[in-house]
């Protein structure tokens, strides 16, 4: 699972980053912003990372908008996310990373906090739109007010189901408004009558280490899971409550075991057509539908709380500047022009998440029917419950997350109790945010 994978990377890298971003501390304003100039040469390196089809649609969003600045150059460089917030880091230790650079939301902190990146408030209303992008949206680049990344695409939490194998076990969703009782009933259901199905079919992974659903469940029990100076908000017992709920389905075997789902890697339960659903952010509903070969796969919302569903947007790719860029009003205008242009939401699609701006979204050209209109369709419905400021996660967030996947696992094998899952990953928590 990507996310699975992003998690251990972003985890390994985490004390390597908290070593060096001290060494970038204090001065992430770059002075007042002036329009881009539009006489003065200027070179902007750019770096990000995905594969090779993101690059080809980088470059020629890149193309036009050297067409649109003629005296500005863009230098750019891709890696793949084992390897990108690695070499970041090292540029972290020199103050030198790249003018303009991908942000995930997991990284704004460390690296916005300690002065790495350039504040863009001032740049607002200049060389930088952001008045299409949701103020919700807007809050996952913002660190206690001062915005240090600009979302380009969204996405939220979802169940991505497969519809097909829905049907042989004559099955179907949860009602809509279902609430968390009844997702547990569902699931239980689903194991009942996957038990005989050839082979033999699972309604989900273990949700106990799965952290953005966490952070989703606290937010509808009216808690942010962070504060806005990086402390931990949830409790001993909120990990314990958490535990509890899925505590039914693991001690009826219910989940898609470990074992299974290692042994498919790098595929995943649900795009083998042995996993019914997986909660995971709904952008990866389409590359799913291409993994699986056949387009059986849609979405369904997160359970409803006590108090609505009271989601959240997630950044699914940011853009941020360099805090040490000598050209930061160019810098900008490039973030302005990735974010708004529609010519780049007709290039990227939904490849990179849904478009952060309506421009952008009208832009691009969506066949009626397919993963992408679902994708769109879902989020248009999910706008309403739109109500919670995004999450900042904490610095060392990327090693909580996977300790707590990891403990999560360790429970599963039977190697240590749910009690000891929620003591030692509560500590750790606490322990890694207090040593940062």
């Amino acid at each position: 699972m990507k996310l699975a994978r992003d998690i251990t990377t972003a985890a390994t890298l985490a004390l390597v980053l908290s070593a060096t971003a001290a060494c970038g501390q204090g001065g992430g304003s770059t002075g007042p912003a002036e329009p881009v100039s539009t006489d003065e040469d200027i070179t902007l390196t750019f770096t990000w990372w995905g594969n090779d089809d993101r690059a080809e649609r980088y470059q020629e969003s890149i193309d036009l908008f050297e067409e649109e600045y003629p005296n500005i150059t863009i230098q750019t460089q891709f890696q793949s996310w084992n390897d990108y917030w690695s070499a970041r880091s090292t540029e972290a230790a020199g103050s030198a990373l790249p003018d303009v650079m991908q942000m995930d939301a997991g990284y704004v902190r460390q690296y916005g906090a300690t002065g790495q990146l350039a504040e863009l408030d001032g740049q607002i209303g200049v060389n930088l739109d952001v008045d299409g992008v949701d103020d919700s949206a807007l809050a996952s680049g913002r660190i206690e007010g001062t915005t240090y990344a600009v979302p380009v695409s969204l996405n939220t939490q979802s169940l991505i189901y497969n519809t097909k194998l829905l049907d042989e076990l004559g099955m179907e969703p949860p009602a809509e408004g279902y609430d968390w009782d009844d997702l547990i009933a569902w699931f239980s259901d689903v194991a009942e009558a996957g038990a005989d199905h050839d082979p033999r079919v699972y309604p989900i992974g273990d949700m106990t280490g799965n952290s953005p659903w966490f952070q989703q469940w606290l937010v509808q029990q009216g808690k942010a899971p962070f504060t806005d100076d990086g402390e931990i908000t949830f409790t001993e017992e909120d990990v314990r409550a958490w535990a509890d709920l899925w505590a039914p389905l693991r001690e009826a075997e219910a989940f898609f075991p470990a074992q299974r789902a290692a042994q498919l890697e790098p595929k995943t339960g649900i795009n083998s057509s042995e996993v019914v659903a997986e909660a995971n952010w709904d952008t990866l509903m389409p590359n799913y539908t291409a993994e699986l070969g056949s387009d059986d796969l849609d979405l369904m919302p997160i359970p409803t709380g006590d108090d609505g569903q009271k989601m959240y947007w997630h950044a699914g790719v940011m853009l941020s500047a360099s805090a040490s860029s000598a050209h930061p009003d160019a810098a900008a205008a490039f973030i302005d022009f990735m974010t708004n242009d529609p010519r780049v939401g007709k290039i990227f699609g939904t490849s990179k998440g849904v478009p952060a701006t309506q421009a952008q979204r009208d832009a691009m050209t969506v066949k009626e029917g397919s993963p992408d209109d679902r994708l769109l369709t879902y989020e248009d419905a999910m706008s309403d419950e739109i109500t919670e400021p995004a999450p900042v996660p904490v610095e060392g967030y990327g090693q909580i997350e996977l300790e707590m996947s990891r403990l999560a696992e360790e429970m599963e094998y039977g190697n240590i109790s749910d009690d000891e899952f929620v003591d030692q990953w509560f500590a750790y928590a606490q322990d890694t945010v207090q040593a940062d």
